[in-house]
């Protein structure tokens, strides 16, 4: 009992994250052997992810390959910065929004991506222009069974793009204000004080606005998509989604509340900023080899549906290439 009370009471509880150095004297055997494997997953994560931009540079049709190479590299992206996090824990707060703005904008391009599947806006409207949009999706209003069926026009289809592209505008305009209050000493990352008991709630609404038009656009889509693994694709996305947003903030909130124990030089909110960026090195790196699979493909342009004499819709099949 004596000992955990020395710990709690050791200075470094309550100072700030040690510097890079510091961590590197204080290694030992195990610690070495652990920061030189996941230093080496976060580097071949990147390597993977520029070997892939270069793949989709010369293989992938000039319209799809911004949105391709965007989508692809949330989980690289989000492991690199985790690793620096890792190593230089005062950086964690620029860390952590760099991957929060890359994925803010990841979520516009996969509604991109989606639409660009199908050849494109007309393309779109013009295969579903006699369909309506189920509106009653997570994570807004899955609940909400009554909603009416919207009709796909020129109209909802901008309403969708600007319901994801709002937050990818916003999430950028909302950091660098963070950072701003941040040097003022108004803003601390993953706290309910000064400026962030506005900033945090709002940023979480925005993200919840941008993720349904996705869900929209991805329920209507999955059957058409369906040979071109649209519905792995959009479990990764969601799973990138979960660790990077959901995890790391439960993660936090158990520091914050000290039910994860300070360990010298790292006080409790430190130590949990390093193990959420240590586990998302290890689960980006497993995304990463699973978005290589379904992204690595032949992209051919997806068939004209066909119609029988009752309206009914065909969709021909597309042999694909790994």
């Amino acid at each position: 009992m004596s000992n955990g009370s020395n710990l709690t009471d050791h200075p470094s509880c309550k100072s700030d994250p040690p510097l890079a150095i510091d961590i590197i004297f204080d290694l030992d055997v195990f610690g070495i052997i652990l920061y030189s494997i996941l230093t080496f997953m976060a580097a071949v994560s990147m390597l993977l992810y520029i070997e892939e931009c270069i793949y989709v540079y010369r293989k992938v049709p000039s319209n799809k390959k911004s949105v391709i190479i965007w989508v692809n590299g949330a989980a690289p992206i989000i492991a690199t910065m985790s690793c620096l996090g890792m190593w230089i824990p005062r950086a964690t707060m620029f860390t952590e929004m760099t991957s929060s703005c890359y994925f803010a904008i990841v979520v516009f391009k996969f509604l991109i991506m989606m639409l660009e599947e199908v050849g494109g806006d007309e393309a779109f409207l013009r295969r579903a222009g006699k369909h309506k949009l189920k509106i009653s999706t997570g994570p807004c209003c899955c609940c909400c069974l009554c909603l009416p069926f919207v009709a796909i026009t020129r109209r909802s289809l901008f309403l969708l793009k600007l319901g994801s592209f709002q937050f990818a505008l916003l999430k950028i305009v909302f950091t660098i204000l963070s950072i701003v209050l941040w040097t003022n000493g108004n803003f601390e990352l993953k706290t309910i004080t000064g400026a962030a008991i506005w900033i945090n709630p709002f940023l979480g609404v925005l993200t919840i606005t941008a993720l349904w038009p996705v869900s929209i656009m991805f329920i209507h889509l999955k059957t058409v998509l369906q040979t071109l693994k649209i519905v792995p694709k959009y479990a990764m996305y969601q799973l990138v989604l979960m660790l990077s947003q959901l995890q790391t903030l439960i993660i936090n909130i158990l520091a914050n509340k000290g039910v994860i124990a300070c360990t010298p030089p790292f006080s409790s909110i430190a130590r949990g900023y390093m193990m959420s960026q240590q586990l998302l090195i290890l689960e980006m790196f497993i995304i990463t080899l699973v978005t290589r699979l379904l992204y690595r493909r032949q992209y051919e342009p997806l068939p004209e549906e066909e119609h029988d004499d009752n309206e009914n819709t065909k969709v021909v099949v597309v042999p694909e290439s790994a």
